[in-house]
């Protein structure tokens, strides 16, 4: 028997209040706390440990994807620990995991601090929400603490979809219908396409990967329903030029003018180290207006920027810098943290100055 037990390893790494834990042959796990990775005070593991640890987690089927095609993204859940994203891959022949926890109790927006507009945008009837970020910037936690505010609030029939399914919200007024890619439905395009017949009133799409996908977000957004979705932009503008960029020159105009009529507001958010341990959300908040519809619609992407430095006092909208500037304002990071996640660092640098 091996020297590792990984539930045992699942259940310390909730303990450590770790967000990821990682096997990786010739090493120590490996937990990322805070942001940052540690190993584990336990042996090196070799490939066949790994194997071990893995296949105790996945039935034949699952174990059949995995020596076919060397991936496997999965959610798991073990009683009285926890819920984990988990992905199983190669790495120089040697099997290799990476588990991130997802929390069972769903944070409410509160308890996350986030901005008083987002209980606002989770009110309209319909339109596309986007929450942007890299892997691992808490795009996942925004979203699910957004829906938890409807499900307290709101009667509504919520659909997600999403590869694998992660937070798992308890009906409380709303109904919730969760889809997993590859176990509820073949495909995120599919689903979308067979969710307009289920009734819905609010519509999650764990991520927008591909142009199928994007097409029926801004479609149902488009027909009276609330869409939320994810992608990985690190820009509150960049997102809508990524939108646009997958669809071929001829097809972009009317792809704009969909998106400035059916864009509510983009969150383009990241997580940073806060003095002292622990993180915080900057987020770029872009809410659309008169204006930034025009300017989309236009092809004038570019000058969104500057509006959104603009009118924010009545639009809660805010710039990256904005945020960085207020944390740091509040010693909450530090002036290195600012410049390092700045997405214009001689913007971040001219205000540090003042």
């Amino acid at each position: 028997m091996a020297a590792f037990d990984i539930k045992k390893l699942l259940q310390s790494v909730v303990a450590h209040g770790a967000s990821d834990l990682h096997l990786v042959s010739r090493t120590e796990p490996q937990i990322r706390l805070d942001g940052t990775l540690k190993p584990v005070n336990l042996p090196k593991m070799t490939g066949e440990d790994i194997e071990e640890m893995c296949y105790s987690l996945i039935t034949e089927k699952q174990k059949q994807q995995y020596e076919e095609f060397n991936e496997l993204d999965f959610a798991l859940l073990l009683p009285g620990t926890g819920r984990f994203r988990a992905n199983y891959y190669r790495t120089l022949g040697d099997p290799a995991a990476a588990f991130r926890i997802i929390p069972i109790d769903i944070p409410s927006l509160d308890d996350l601090k986030s901005p008083p507009i987002y209980k606002e945008l989770v009110k309209r009837e319909k339109g596309l929400i986007l929450v942007t970020g890299p892997t691992g910037s808490g795009k996942s936690t925004t979203l699910a603490a957004m829906l938890n505010e409807i499900n307290l609030t709101e009667h509504k029939h919520i659909i997600t979809v999403e590869d694998p399914v992660e937070f798992i919200h308890q009906n409380k007024k709303s109904v919730f219908s969760h889809r997993g890619v590859g176990d509820d439905t073949a495909s995120f395009a599919k689903a979308l396409k067979f969710s307009m017949r289920q009734d819905p009133d609010i519509i999650f799409i764990g991520e927008m990967r591909d142009r199928e996908t994007i097409e029926a977000g801004l479609t149902a957004a488009e027909t009276g329903h609330l869409v939320f979705a994810t992608l990985h932009t690190s820009s509150a503008p960049g997102t809508i030029n990524r939108i646009i960029d997958v669809f071929s020159g001829d097809e972009q105009p009317q792809i704009r003018a969909m998106i400035a009529s059916s864009l509510v507001a983009v969150i383009a958010q990241a997580l940073l180290p806060k003095l002292g341990g622990g993180r915080v959300a900057a987020s770029e908040i872009l809410v659309t207006n008169h204006a930034i519809s025009n300017l989309i619609r236009e092809d004038k992407v570019h000058q969104i920027y500057s509006q959104m430095q603009l009118g924010q006092g009545d639009t809660g909208m805010q710039t990256q810098t904005q945020s960085l500037m207020k944390f740091y304002k509040d010693k909450k990071i530090s002036r290195e943290i600012a410049l390092q996640y700045a997405n214009r660092a001689d913007e971040v640098e001219k205000a540090l100055m003042h």
